[in-house]
């Protein structure tokens, strides 16, 4: 068996920067081979899309299947449009987490996504024991747990103790605060899925746009994931959805052989 594979880099204009993600399309559904794919191919999220299926989408991480992934998303969307069908406007892709819809824009692909509900919690003192700086406020939502700072520096000198971060509450770690240059920015860790920092997590930010546009009274935001290799998200915050706005590149193509 052979699958075309491709390596996109979301959430950047750039190649080596954003969050790669590698895109299979595929009527494959054997999961243990999915997941055998996934952790050779060891990044944080690869995407297997069934055309046939519904548009069905499947994402896995090195070590499990996960629930929602945005830059693998981007990443399918963006090679569906440039290589599949370049007249296509839009696509909506089939997911464990219902219907996720991609649109094109002027400069960049728009992921329209559910939006999160999440509650305040008392997690400051256990977030501040694994990432090494204290939070002023944490918040628990679906899938991960979000701590807020007071200024861009905090998240920048964080030292996360992954061991502990792995004994967090939820899925993973959001970290939070302003931005100089943007309305805020983030990180995301997510050790228990084999991912100690997460490049850019379009997923993430399902939470963060509602919690930012409250808290700046504003609906249009930008954003940027202020990790190793970084990347910019242009967002909105609708009725009942969070729109995420983004670029990819494409990094490689090639060919999986299977026996």
């Amino acid at each position: 068996m052979q699958l075309d594979i491709y390596f996109v880099d979301a959430f950047t204009d750039n190649i080596f920067s954003g969050n790669p993600a590698a895109v299979i399309f595929t009527d494959l559904d054997d999961k243990s081979t999915m997941q055998k794919i996934s952790a050779e191919n060891n990044l944080s999220e690869t995407a297997f899309v069934n055309l046939s299926d519904n548009n069905l989408i499947r994402w896995f991480s090195p070590i499990k299947e996960v629930d929602l992934c945005g830059h693998a998303t981007l990443a399918s969307a963006y090679i569906y449009f440039n290589y599949l069908d370049k007249k296509a406007e839009s696509i909506c892709f089939n997911s464990a987490s219902g219907e996720l819809i991609v649109n094109k824009k002027d400069k960049f692909l728009q992921l329209d996504f559910p939006k999160d509900e999440f509650q305040l919690t008392n997690d400051i003192n256990s977030v501040a024991s694994a990432i090494g700086v204290t939070p002023i406020q944490t918040y628990k939502g679906t899938i991960n747990l979000m701590a807020v700072y007071e200024k861009e520096e905090d998240i920048l000198k964080l030292s996360p103790d992954y061991e502990k971060v792995i004994g967090l509450d939820g899925q993973g770690l959001i970290v939070t605060a302003p931005g100089f240059h943007c309305d805020f920015v983030s990180r995301y860790f997510c050790p228990k899925y084999g991912i100690n920092e997460d490049p850019v997590t379009g997923s993430a930010h399902t939470t963060l746009i509602p919690y930012w546009s409250e808290r700046l009274n504003k609906n249009l935001l930008t954003a940027k994931q202020i990790s190793k290799r970084g990347g910019d998200l242009f967002c909105e915050n609708a009725d009942n959805r969070v729109l995420i706005g983004g670029s990819a590149v494409l990094y490689m193509k090639g060919i999986i052989e299977i026996d």
